[in-house]
């Protein structure tokens, strides 16, 4: 058992946790989370003695085996080794035990018959411990682990120079599940997984024989591995009790934490108004008695009693939050987005083929798939970001993209400071707006806009990126892995904020919380081509009869894969097969083209009109909040009065779009089943 008790760290002269205390019981798994900066990452630190506390203590059993995967472990893992190789090292241990039986096989055949006694019984029992540590079977269980991980049998002879950073990542999970320490520490271990990654590496961490301590933002997978939830806020922590077969955790382990501490919350806030209410009565005590002489010696005495109070702090867990926000973006067409043919290609290999895919108007779309899928080429392809081998790609009338990627902090300026990098998106049009409450509503309020980028941690430099792309307003929302570095608040807030969000998005992350919360369509990439499923990330597990350890019914992929020979699919989800058959699709699609002309080209100029119309409402919305207008009481009345006109001719105008839309609809259903 390895124990945290009342330690507290300081950074100078700002303190970051006091009389933090929690334990990791053997075999226990215990999920550390808080938001970024609250001081998990540091308290991974005094576990593995890399750091000690400048008050308290930290208890380890001396011969503790503890394994460590930091968030920056890419550099570890190295390149002089082959992938097996490397992985197989984890288990020095079993090695070594390994390399002691030869040597005694080797003494046995020279020494004398005087030594032998001796020497079996050495060998008798370093063979023990080699079978008790599965040495028999460790190279078979690396592979294992490996396939675990997404690799292919072939790719153990690789060498690990060859392998990009996320799959590096992977190597080194598996060298330390390998290695089957006493004490598995991890720190965000799902960043660089995909979901059926996730699905197994949560089944394989609930089968380790021994205790794990992670830190993680991701809660289905907190949810599936954690008995033991430790929060740090407020400069301290609360261990709170999510093991299985409780009676809180019936509803799973992360909602029995938030049960949990809600309770606790509204206790702490019952017990601190109770506190104030008797602290309130011995101040009206001594201000009224403070200057009667008959009364000093009381008085004197409920003041050192008030000074040795100890105040009961109420963690306020709303100022964790980040919060984000969209404007209002112009109206975009029916479709915003069409593929035809997609074929992407990268030297000898087949990424995406022969990929349809149309996303209409308002649609919330994620892309799901194994790591190397062509997710990303496919998000990419929208913005002509990748060379295409054939096909076409077409945004729709009136759209504006905004793209937000898993490497937005690298196109950063290090040295600017937060104000000064996100001013560099801005436009005129935002000269009426106040910067710094624009980047104080994504969570850099105050003197923290002034702060370098250089100084800012992963989940912020995240957060800033957020905030360049949604200050202004696009229809079309491009997001890949936009939840990396975030944590739990401000995953919820981006939630919410997509939820509400109204224009279009297209997300790629392996979130599953995030997939469930925001995604109304699934489209699951692999093996070159893309299958559209309407409806939830459950209702597709569900209509797939998936099962856990898999992601849509898709196998993890190796790290690179020729994919050829797929069959291309079409945004409904049918496969399409054959030149004969491509024929034939573009005749109907031609014919269904030609016998509803007249509609789609009046339900595009009712859009087109109605967005202008709508433009000319948010203006003037605009002008009546700006308080300095009604200085002028006739500008006023005019402004009113256009305004007046522009909504009712927007009420119209959508009036009559919605009417064509409906005729436009039911012609094309006509066409399918003729």
């Amino acid at each position: 058992m390895i124990s945290v008790n009342q330690a507290s760290v300081a950074f100078g002269t700002q303190p970051l946790f006091s009389d933090a205390t929690f334990k990791v019981s053997t075999g226990q798994r215990v999920a550390l989370v808080g938001g970024n900066g609250a001081g998990k990452s540091t308290l991974l630190q005094l576990v593995l003695g890399l750091r000690e506390p400048d008050v308290g203590t930290v208890s380890r059993p001396r011969d503790m085996r503890i394994g460590w995967l930091p968030q920056d472990v890419v550099d570890a893992v190295g390149e002089s080794a082959t992938v097996l190789e490397h992985v197989l090292e984890g288990a020095s241990h079993v090695q070594e035990l390994e390399a002691k039986l030869r040597r005694l096989e080797q003494e046995l055949e020279t020494a004398p018959e005087s030594e032998h006694e001796r020497l079996l019984n050495a060998y008798s029992s370093t063979q023990d411990a080699f079978e008790q540590f599965g040495g028999y079977e460790l190279e078979s269980e690396a592979q294992r682990v490996l396939a675990g991980l997404g690799f292919a049998p072939d790719d153990g002879a690789r060498p690990t120079s060859e392998l990009s950073g996320g799959w590096r990542v992977r190597v080194a999970l598996a060298r330390l599940l390998l290695a089957k320490p006493d004490l598995l520490v991890l720190d965000e271990p799902t960043n660089h997984l995909d979901l059926g990654t996730i699905a197994w590496l949560e089944q394989t961490l609930k089968e380790l024989p021994g205790s794990l301590l992670f830190v993680s933002h991701d809660r289905d997978f907190i949810d599936a591995v954690a008995d033991i939830i430790v929060e740090v806020a407020a400069g301290t922590t609360t261990s709170y009790d999510v093991r299985r077969g409780t009676v809180a955790a019936e509803l799973g382990g992360f909602q029995a934490f938030i049960e949990q501490r809600e309770t606790r919350l509204t206790q702490l806030r019952a017990a601190r108004a109770q506190q104030d209410r008797v602290i309130a009565q011995q101040e009206r005590f001594i201000e009224r008695f403070r200057y009667k002489a008959s009364k000093a010696k009381q008085v004197q005495s409920r003041i050192k009693k008030l000074d040795k109070v100890d105040r009961i702090e109420v963690p306020d867990h709303k100022a964790l939050v980040a919060r984000f926000g969209f404007p209002e973006p112009a109206r975009a067409g029916r479709v915003v987005a069409k593929v035809e043919g997609l074929t992407v290609r990268y030297g000898d290999l087949t990424v995406l083929e022969d990929v349809d895919l149309a996303v209409e108007r308002g649609r919330k779309v994620a892309l799901i798939g194994p790591n190397g899928a062509g997710k990303t080429t496919l998000l990419r392809a929208l913005v002509d970001e990748v060379p295409i081998a054939a096909g076409t790609v077409e945004l729709g009338a009136n759209v504006e993209v905004g793209l937000v990627d898993q490497h937005q902090a690298e196109v950063m300026d290090l040295t600017k400071t937060v104000l000064a990098e996100f001013q560099t998106v801005l436009t005129d049009k935002h000269r009426t707006q106040n910067h710094r409450t624009m980047l104080g509503a994504f969570g850099f309020p105050g003197d923290l806009a002034e702060r370098r980028v250089s100084e800012l941690s992963g989940g912020e430099r995240t957060r800033l990126g957020l905030a360049k792309v949604m200050a202004s307003p696009v229809n079309l929302l491009l997001l890949d892995e936009p939840t990396n570095h975030l944590d739990l608040a401000s995953r919820d807030v981006l939630e919410d904020a997509l939820q509400a969000y109204p224009g279009t998005v297209i997300l790629i992350t392996h979130d599953r919380h995030v997939i469930r919360s925001v995604a109304d369509a699934i489209v699951e990439v692999g093996h070159g081509t893309a299958t559209w499923y309407d409806g939830s990330y459950e209702e597709l597990q569900e209509r797939r009869g998936d099962v856990p350890g898999t992601a849509a019914g898709a196998a993890p992929q190796r790290p690179a894969d020729q994919r050829s020979g797929s069959r291309p699919v079409g945004a409904d989800g049918s496969a399409r097969g054959g030149k004969g058959g491509k024929r034939a699709d573009a005749e109907q699609r031609n014919a269904r083209y030609q016998a509803t002309k007249d509609l789609r080209r009046e339900v595009s100029r009712l859009e087109t009109e109605l967005g202008k119309v709508e433009k000319d409402v948010a203006y003037l919305n605009h002008q009546l909040a700006d308080p300095g207008i009604y200085e002028d009481g006739q500008k006023v009345k005019g402004l009113v009065e256009r305004h007046g006109a522009a909504k009712d001719r927007s009420a119209e105008l959508l009036a009559a779009w919605e009417s064509a839309q409906s005729r436009l609809d039911e012609a094309e259903a006509g066409l399918e089943v003729g």
